[in-house]
C-alpha cells in the first residue's frame, strides 16, 4: 500500500515527537487531527510514521508490520510511542524556517501540497533526502541531464523563468536563485551544453533515454540508500514545475524522453 507523504503532517508529527510532551498513539493522533485539520486516516498516520522511523527521524517502537497489507486490521497493527532523533531535529529545524502555510487554514479536507516551502526543501522532503546539500547536488545533477536533451534556445528561456532564491539561508552555498542550479558550475561542460545538438530522439548510447536519464541519476547523484532515480527526478520535477509557466512545462515535456516525460508530466 503506498503512502504519499504530505509536509503539513510530516511537520506535525516532528513537531509532536520532539516536543517531549507526549509521544504515544492518542498524543499523536490528536496533534495531527487538531492541526491538519481533518481526520487523519489510520493507514496514512502510520505509513508517515514508519516512513519517519525508516528514514531514521525518529525512533519508534509498533506492534505488527504497519504495511502488512491492506486488509491488516488498525487493532493488529499498532504505533506505541517514538522518540525524535538528531537526523529528525535537524529536519524539523529546517522546516520550522518555513512551516506549510496549510496549517494555519482552518478547515482544510484536501492533501496539501509544498507550493510555499523553499525549493530545496521540497526537492530534500519529496526526495526523500537527507540534507539540503544533497537536494541541491541532486537538482545541479537532473538539470544538467535536462539541458543535454534540450535546445540551447528552449534551455534560456527555462532559465529566465528559474528567477527565485532556492533557500533563505546564511550559508554563501545556498544563497542561490533556482536559475543558478539550472547552470552547469563547470564552464567546459555548461560550453559544451550549448554547442551540441540535444541528446534526444536516438537511443543510447548515441542519445539519452529514459533508462540512461534515469541511469545517469543513479550513478551521478550519490543517492541515500533506498532512494530510487526515478523518486529523486520526481522531487527535482515537482519543485521545478511550481516555478515555471504552463507554456514552458509543455516545451520541457516534449524533450524528454519516454518514462522520463511520464515522470514529469505526472509530477
Amino acid at each position: 500500500m503506498t503512502i504519499a507523504i504530505r509536509d503539513d503532517l510530516t511537520y506535525i508529527l516532528l513537531k509532536k515527537i520532539g516536543s517531549g510532551n507526549g509521544g504515544g498513539d492518542s498524543e499523536i493522533r490528536n496533534a495531527a487531527e487538531e492541526y491538519v485539520g481533518r481526520e487523519v486516516a489510520e493507514a496514512e498516520l502510520l505509513g508517515h510514521l514508519d516512513y519517519l522511523n525508516q528514514r531514521e527521524f525518529i525512533k519508534a517502537d509498533f506492534s505488527g508490520e504497519p504495511y502488512g497489507g491492506a486488509e491488516l486490521l488498525p487493532p493488529l497493527v499498532a504505533f506505541q510511542e517514538a522518540d525524535l532523533t538528531e537526523k529528525g531535529q535537524k529536519l524539523l529545524q529546517k522546516m520550522e524556517t518555513n512551516p506549510p502555510k496549510s496549517l494555519h487554514q482552518e478547515g482544510s479536507a484536501v492533501p496539501i501540497a509544498s507550493e510555499d516551502m523553499p525549493f530545496l526543501e521540497k526537492v530534500m522532503l519529496k526526495g526523500h533526502l537527507e540534507d539540503i546539500f544533497d537536494a541541491r547536488d541532486i537538482t545541479e545533477l537532473v538539470y544538467r541531464i535536462m539541458r543535454d536533451v534540450m535546445t540551447t534556445e528552449a534551455s534560456d528561456r527555462v532559465e529566465a523563468e528559474l528567477h527565485k532564491e532556492v533557500l533563505p539561508a546564511d550559508d554563501k552555498t545556498l544563497q542561490k536563485e533556482i536559475a543558478d542550479l539550472w547552470k552547469d558550475t563547470n564552464p567546459l561542460v555548461g560550453w559544451l551544453s550549448r554547442v551540441r545538438r540535444p541528446l534526444t530522439g536516438e537511443p543510447a548510447p548515441l542519445g539519452i533515454d529514459g533508462n540512461l536519464f534515469a541511469r545517469r541519476v543513479e550513478l551521478e547523484g550519490g543517492l541515500p540508500p533506498g532512494v530510487k532515480p526515478e523518486t529523486a527526478i520526481a522531487a527535482v520535477f515537482s519543485a521545478t514545475k511550481d516555478e515555471l509557466s504552463e507554456e514552458r512545462i509543455q516545451e520541457i515535456a516534449g524533450f524528454l524522453p519516454d518514462r522520463i516525460r511520464e515522470i514529469w508530466e505526472s509530477a
